[in-house]
């Protein structure tokens, strides 16, 4: 799931000839400028991502299996329900697109910058929904899942799944996905980033995660992020053709990661849908569809349709990530309350829309209020270096010479 700035899209830093760059977004003191025009900032992904996030509510309410309809979804939902069974591929297309953003945001920041800013996206709204949840079903809807208090306080560390501990919610396993992703940002970013590195980490990043997963070198398989590699990377190489144009060799490696998401997620996703849904699942779709997550990003970044500026994508894309987080279940007991006294469809508009509210709350009664504080505080914390000498005066150099007088360079 893709979690950008608290207004839904990367806020790219502008560097100036004073931070030892060339003045152009990215680019490292002395690699060429390209020339390439592209737009600040693509409302058309906020747009997508707020399309993906509904796709994971429809496939989650009409062919999920599930008790709220009091029979299987599939059978209440003969035809929606088999289309919807292919939006289970969202979280796909959100890691590509995670690829694309999360690499454009870090580019030209330090790296308390990054952790701060992502760990100020990620858990607040996280928490929130997380302890929502968990108020439901330990006191409301208690039958719709048997969780404990165990379990809801070592979810509020993301890290539940390497401690073998159940997801409060499903949905959140793409979280600690995402999270790993983030940590090998924040590696990438410590090192330098720069084109060439990425480019030599895009090539061999999935080509390693694919052979550990091979050899079944557990620790390593989730250090890399095995399975989804592949869908990181590519979007991180669209990334590099959006910000300095095409080129043979980026579109050769993007081609590649596209195989081998294919490759990895096809049979992945066909364990998962034949055992949570009724339905038939057509693997040549499933591998054209991986490829249509690929495809969405290249039409909505790259071509002409990337400088549409289209505001109220902005607010979509706002909600996205708490509309993800806190859809499930909340969605689960409305239809379990509605589905014997109302319509079919009335019931799941009414699911769907109290999710939108309750993405909203958590939208403006958090991350308007609280992500900006925690991402400066956070900042400044990991930016903090030891105090030298005494406090209120610098140190002296031998000669009785401030530091401050001397070059910053000595």
């Amino acid at each position: 799931m893709v979690t950008t700035t608290s207004s839904g899209s990367p806020q790219p830093r502008v560097p100036s000839p004073q931070d030892g760059t060339d003045g152009v977004v990215g680019l490292q003191k002395g690699q060429p400028a390209t020339g390439r025009a592209h737009p600040p900032r693509l409302y058309t992904l906020d747009g997508l991502r707020f399309a993906a996030a509904v796709g994971v509510l429809l496939h989650h309410f009409t062919a999920r299996w599930h008790t709220g309809w009091g029979e299987d979804p599939g059978e209440r939902f003969p035809v929606l329900g088999h289309v919807s069974t292919y939006f289970a591929l969202a979280p796909e297309l959100f890691f590509v697109i995670s690829g694309f953003v999360i690499l454009w945001t870090a580019w030209g920041r330090s790296v308390p910058a990054v952790v701060a800013s992502r760990l100020s996206r990620l858990y607040p709204s996280y928490w929130a929904a997380l302890l929502m949840t968990s108020f439901l079903l330990l006191v409301i809807w208690p039958e719709g899942k048997r969780i404990t208090i165990g379990e809801v306080l070592v979810n509020l560390t993301l890290m539940q799944s390497a401690f073998n501990v159940r997801h409060v919610d499903g949905v959140y396993w793409t979280l600690w996905t995402e999270l790993r992703f983030y940590l090998l940002i924040v590696l990438l970013v410590a090192i330098g980033l720069t084109r060439r590195r990425i480019i030599w980490f895009c090539a061999l990043w999935p080509l390693a995660a694919w052979a550990v997963d091979v050899a079944g070198w557990q620790y390593a398989q989730m250090f890399l992020i095995s399975t989804y590699a592949p869908l990181f990377a590519g979007g991180m190489l669209l990334f590099l053709i959006f910000r300095d144009g095409h080129s043979t060799l980026l579109w050769s490696l993007v081609a590649g990661n596209v195989a081998l998401s294919v490759h990895h997620i096809v049979p992945v996703q066909m364990r998962s849908l034949e055992a949570n849904t009724i339905f038939a699942i057509n693997p040549w779709l499933v591998g054209a569809l991986v490829v249509g997550c690929f495809g969405l990003v290249v039409l909505l970044s790259l071509t002409r349709i990337a400088r549409l500026k289209v505001q109220w994508f902005v607010g979509l894309g706002a909600i996205t990530y708490p509309l993800y987080l806190i859809h499930e279940f909340w969605g689960w007991w409305i239809i379990a309350e509605l589905a014997p006294h109302a319509p079919t469809y009335v019931t799941l508009a009414a699911a769907m829309a109290f999710s939108v509210v309750l993405a909203l709350i958590i939208h403006h009664g958090v991350e308007k209020t609280v992500n900006t504080p925690v991402r400066r505080w956070l900042e400044r914390v990991l930016s903090r270096r030891p105090a030298q000498g005494r406090q209120g005066s610098p140190p002296t150099s031998p000669a009785g010479t401030s530091p401050a007088s001397r070059s910053a360079n000595s």
